[in-house]
């Protein structure tokens, strides 16, 4: 007597949950294929502007190393010099006059510069933070697209999860006017599931719209047009984090989460910079090369010697040499900008204190999170199955007299919110264990390939929102 009374539950629950189901989908032509997680993801990484404008930024600050490296090469110059001078003596009486035409070429090469040394240094720590949060970019396009994507499949169960509601309250308001032209049932009953049918029907409206905004995310984060995605099965398992202890995976993130790790390297430039500024106040050295060439034409006029006179010829002049500075005083410039670069220092200091409270925090908080998910997957599942229960036993409650029309509206709503929290918890579950290895630095393109294999080519929201104790032939009906 059980196991026909087990099957007569799971048949009405069946048909209570998608009797009023449209009828199942049109096959998708070649060019409509649903599209997948993976697709997504690739649209996104070749479309998406924040990921575009993070290459930029990226490219943009590695040219800092380049600059900041210039400083220590050597550097050449060369110039030019067209004049005429004349010069007027009183006692004795004389003029002179000089036009001439020289050239000249200057190498600088940096001996002892320990400020610009430490400022490739702060520009290569610079660098490397860039590189770090360019990967913390893509990184958080993939938990994006993963995003968009779950959460257009959980809006699309839930408006089919609305639909079937909205159907089975109808249906239950059908019963209820037939009870009331039988005398069955009173004028209130009939109200009562009135309202019933009018809330459900405003649900599923309002899970439209849900559907089409998610349609729209998606399709602004790939800057693409999906027509459908495929679904996620049932079967996908639901597995503990591995391995199964928090301090793991806390000292993991620690040492490996990307925004973190850029932090430290920002730290890394406030105190290069600040060696920088110190280094204001050293002397500096710098090996000097010059040459000199031209022409010196003179001719003098007057009481002198040389009236009459005149004299000129090519100049070459070759000069090597140190040159040393010693900075004595800046009006207080240099001192300054120490006490600036050291106060930049603190705050680095303590952001990336307080960035690193928040990644230990939040590995936790996924962490159990996804352990109480994977359980709150099965304990969902089997929700449904005990609403179903209920669900019958009001109806036949109500059947024979010992359950109101309330009694019966109020078990279907539980059993169709049981049906959404169910799908709920599967892509909560998804999503938290992509954040909890985005939190550990190890989130990759390859998560999401792998979620793939659970997806289902042929997902059909109003038929497979479901779990697999509802037998699709149920939901064709």
């Amino acid at each position: 007597m059980i196991k026909p009374m087990i099957s007569r539950q799971r048949a009405l629950a069946g048909c209570l949950l998608a009797i009023p189901l449209l009828a199942q989908a049109a096959q998708y032509p070649p060019q409509a294929m649903p599209s997948d997680l993976w697709r997504v993801y690739l649209d996104a990484r070749h479309n998406n502007s924040e990921l575009a404008a993070a290459h930029a930024d990226q490219a943009a600050r590695a040219e800092a190393v380049p600059q900041a490296r210039a400083g220590l090469l050597p550097t050449l110059s060369a110039s030019a010099d067209l004049n005429a001078t004349s010069t007027s003596l009183q006692q004795p009486r004389q003029d002179t006059r000089r036009s001439g035409t020289s050239y000249q070429a200057v190498l600088n090469q940096p001996i002892f510069r320990a400020d610009r040394w430490f400022t490739l240094k702060a520009a290569e720590a610079e660098d490397q933070q860039s590189q770090l949060e360019l990967a913390a970019a893509e990184q958080k396009l993939m938990l994006d697209s993963a995003l968009a994507y779950f959460g257009l499949l959980k809006a699309q169960d839930a408006q089919a999860a609305a639909k079937a509601e909205e159907a089975a309250l109808k249906r239950q308001l059908e019963v209820a006017e037939k009870g009331l032209q039988l005398g069955l049932s009173d004028r209130t009953d009939v109200l009562q599931a009135q309202a019933g049918h009018d809330t459900a029907r405003a649900n599923r409206i309002v899970a439209q719209k849900q559907t089409d905004d998610a349609f729209e995310a998606l399709d602004t984060l790939t800057h693409q047009q999906y027509q459908a995605i495929q679904g996620l099965r049932h079967d996908m398992p639901v597995l503990l984090p591995e391995p199964n202890d928090a301090r793991r995976w806390v000292d993991t993130a620690v040492r490996q989460n990307l925004t973190l790790l850029a932090s430290q390297q920002a730290l890394e430039a406030t105190q290069q910079t600040l060696s920088a500024r110190k280094a204001g106040h050293a002397p500096t050295l710098d090996a000097v090369l010059r040459y000199q060439s031209g022409d010196n034409d003179t001719q003098g006029y007057g009481n002198s010697d040389i009236r009459g006179n005149g004299y000129g010829g090519n100049v070459e002049q070759r000069t090597v040499g140190l040159q040393l500075n010693i900075p004595l005083f800046s009006g207080g410039q240099t001192r300054s900008q120490v006490r600036e670069a050291h106060q930049r220092m603190n705050q680095r200091e303590y952001l990336n204190d307080g960035l690193r409270r928040q990644v230990v925090e939040q590995t936790r908080n996924l962490y159990r999170g996804l352990n109480s998910g994977v359980d709150q997957v099965h304990a969902r599942r089997q929700s449904i199955i005990s609403n179903q229960g209920a669900v019958l036993a009001s109806q036949m409650g109500f059947q024979v007299g010992t359950r109101n029309i309330v009694d019966v509206l109020e078990a279907q709503r539980q059993l169709y919110n049981a049906v959404r929290q169910y799908n709920n918890s599967r892509y909560d579950y998804i999503l938290d264990t992509l954040r909890l290895k985005q939190s550990v630095g190890t989130l990759s393109p390859q998560d999401l390939k792998a979620l793939c294999d659970y997806l289902k080519a042929d997902y059909d929201p109003d038929l497979d929102f479901l779990p697999p104790e509802f037998p699709r032939r149920l939901a064709k009906r």
